[in-house]
């Protein structure tokens, strides 16, 4: 009985060590699984828009077209600006000023959703960012026409310094403690603090909430309503940029074409 038990044994080890390796030998390569995590995950929606974003030439046409024009702008502004009065325009920085699609590409690339934002206080302290085409021109403009420069974003008040200094780093004109004011009151609140001792000339964001507070908690509807409402401001008093990928646009459903799908074949 043992002598025909033992060689039994001996082949059915034999077959499952063969099953285990072809199963460990056949599965996809470590880049291979990657590759179908970053396919198969829930941000893989994001992609087109960061593509777009980073690296697409119209981008980079619409963003240095924007700032030509505020410039132009800005010289009718300062020119029809009461004599002796303080001047500033107000910006917010990311992905009007400043460029993070670094940050979301990384993410994309991990599976990670970055609309959570958990990622971004890392990348303010030691993210890469670049600058928008144009922006360094305009600001710069703004800074030799004496006008004082306010960049107000919603980046954290606890990593100041840091962004601060990569602002400085970029070689932003008046990157200083002073005029980047960092998420704590609300921007309506920073806006109203600039208002306190300067005229106002010009803002520039790429959301409506950069601009004024009534379309912070507006629907999409309600939204329209208001870019309707203040259309004579957009590319006067308000410059808005394109920005493909995040916003309160991105929840909303598509409106198609009721027709069925017909092809060449």
């Amino acid at each position: 009985m043992k002598k025909v038990l033992v060689p039994a044994l001996t082949v059915l080890l034999v077959l499952i060590l063969g099953v285990v390796g072809y199963i460990l030998n056949s599965g996809p390569t470590p880049g291979e699984a990657g590759s179908e995590a970053a396919d198969d995950c829930d941000v893989s929606a994001y992609t087109m828009g960061v593509k777009w974003q980073q690296q697409s030439a119209e981008a980079m046409a619409l963003q240095g077209q924007t700032y030509e024009l505020a410039s132009r702008q800005l010289d009718k502004a300062v020119a029809a600006a009461p004599k002796g009065e303080d001047l500033a325009i107000m910006s917010d920085l990311d992905e009007t000023a400043i460029d993070n699609s670094k940050l979301l590409a990384r993410d994309i690339a991990k599976c990670h959703d970055f609309s959570g934002w958990d990622t971004w206080d890392d990348w303010e302290k030691n993210g890469e960012p670049t600058l928008i085409p144009g922006a360094m021109e305009f600001f710069k403009h703004a800074d030799e026409l004496g006008v004082d420069i306010y960049y107000v974003s919603d980046r954290t008040e606890d990593n100041h310094a840091a962004n601060v200094a990569a602002l400085q780093k970029l070689g932003l004109p008046q990157a200083d403690d002073e005029h980047v004011m960092l998420l704590g009151p609300p921007k309506d609140e920073r806006r109203a603090k600039v208002e306190s001792d300067h005229t106002l000339l010009m803002q520039l964001g790429d959301t409506l909430h950069d601009f004024d507070g009534a379309f912070a908690d507006a629907s999409i509807d309600e939204q329209r309503k208001l870019v309707e409402d203040n259309s004579a401001k957009f590319g006067s008093e308000w410059i808005i940029l394109p920005n493909p990928t995040y916003g309160d646009w991105s929840e909303a459903e598509l409106d198609e074409w009721d027709a069925p799908v017909r092809t060449d074949d």
